[in-house]
Order: C-alpha cells, then sequence, then structure tokens
C-alpha cells in the first residue's frame, strides 16, 4: 500500500531554499512512502465571488490534490516574521467550505528552512493556529528548523551529515503518526 505526502512550500520562488529542502526530503522517505510536490503558482488570490460557478480551476486542483494526499508536508519560509502570502492564500482556498474542505482531518507537518539563525521558526508558530482553525491535525513531533541552510543543503541534497538524520527521522516518524491518526 503506498503513502502519499503532499509537499507544500511557502514560496514560489524557482530558487527557493524551501522548495529545494522539501525536494531533498523526496529522497529521505521512508520505504511505502512518497513525496509529491504541488505546484500552485496559478492559483488567483482569494475571492468568493469567484466561486459562483464552481470554484477556478487551479483552486480545484489544488483541493483535489490535498484530497487525494494522505498527509501534508509544509515547508515554510519565513517573511517578515510570518508566513509567506502565497501560502496564506493557499490555505484560505483549500479552506473552503469551512468544517468541509479538503483540509479537514489531513494530518500535516511542517520543516523550514532559512539562511539566518532562526530558521522560520516563527512562521511555524503562525502556520498552526491557521491549520488549526481548518481543523487540520499538526504532527507534535520535534520542530524542524534548518537554520544556515546554504552550508546544509547544496541543491536539492542535505549535505550536513546531522541534518539528513534528524529529516530521515521525522519523516519516518511524521508518515507513522499519520497512519493512526482517525479518518475524518
Amino acid at each position: 500500500m503506498s503513502f502519499t505526502m503532499l509537499g507544500i512550500s511557502g514560496s514560489l520562488r524557482a530558487a527557493s531554499t524551501n522548495t529545494a529542502l522539501l525536494r531533498a526530503c523526496q529522497g529521505l522517505m521512508p520505504e511505502g512512502a512518497e513525496l509529491v510536490l504541488l505546484e500552485y503558482g496559478d492559483l488567483p488570490l482569494y475571492n468568493g465571488d469567484l466561486e459562483t460557478e464552481g470554484p477556478p480551476p487551479a483552486v480545484a486542483r489544488v483541493r483535489q490534490a490535498i484530497r487525494d494526499a494522505d498527509a501534508l508536508l509544509f515547508a515554510t519560509p519565513e517573511y517578515n516574521h510570518s508566513i509567506s502570502g502565497v501560502l496564506k492564500n493557499l490555505i484560505d482556498w483549500a479552506s473552503r467550505p469551512a468544517f468541509q474542505s479538503s483540509l479537514v482531518g489531513t494530518p500535516s507537518g511542517m520543516l523550514s528552512a532559512a539562511p539566518g539563525a532562526v530558521g522560520g521558526a516563527r512562521a511555524q508558530q503562525h502556520l498552526k493556529p491557521i491549520l488549526l482553525s481548518g481543523m487540520v491535525p499538526i504532527f507534535p513531533g520535534p520542530e524542524v528548523v534548518v537554520n544556515h541552510v546554504g552550508d546544509k543543503l547544496e541543491g536539492d541534497v542535505v549535505t550536513h551529515e546531522a541534518t539528513a538524520a534528524f529529516l530521515t527521522k521525522y519523516l519516518a516518524d511524521f508518515a507513522a503518526w499519520t497512519k493512526v491518526q482517525p479518518t475524518p
């Protein structure tokens, strides 16, 4: 039986370190699990009026990708001590209709990569209540904050041994945790 995590980067930049960290995680997944990255740069800004005739195609595609996933893995950069606008926009679209959305009950984990010492920890603290308000369970394991990412990641490969070992364990523990979560 396959297990699919949907990787959601909070950055649309081609050279995003958070997207690169997600791609690196693809090679660290436990056996039987895969990490698929979500492309969502075509999402319009949230406006409920755009759904009068049904959701825009990009919104429908994102919602379906979330429904098809067994778990969500967010990689959030820190913008002005919070999450990015594009990530918040994605969550706003995905969280509709309220309490019945594709997000409800989907187990989630999060990580961050940053060039500085804090590594995105503040963004993760802002992401948690946003997800909880959408009834998204959050993995209670250790926070994954890859600081000084330039010293630990080359392209899509984690080159820092301790970081690679930590991520490998985190991904295995997260996958195991998701399998014991109640289904909505």
